[in-house]
């Protein structure tokens, strides 16, 4: 993989934008009651569990690159 895709993509895992992950009835919920605590820890646990889809994606796309190039390599 180019160092320089490498890095940019790194990047862009690291520094990413604040996001509100919660559905339209949770957050009526938690938004009635006060100092927002509760919505904070929902709001991350759901930000929290997202990650893993992308991980095993992310997993498996590379095992998919990394086959293809063994197979290049094998052929040549």
């Amino acid at each position: 993989m180019n160092t320089k895709v490498f890095i940019i993509l790194l990047f862009l895992l690291v520094v990413s934008l604040p996001a509100d992950a919660q559905c339209a009835m949770c957050r009526a919920v938690l938004e009635s009651e006060d100092g927002g605590q509760a919505a904070k820890g929902i709001n991350n646990g759901i930000v929290y569990l997202m990650i893993f889809p992308y991980l095993l994606i992310g997993g498996i796309g590379y095992a998919i690159y990394r086959t293809r190039k063994n197979a290049k390599k094998a052929q040549h």
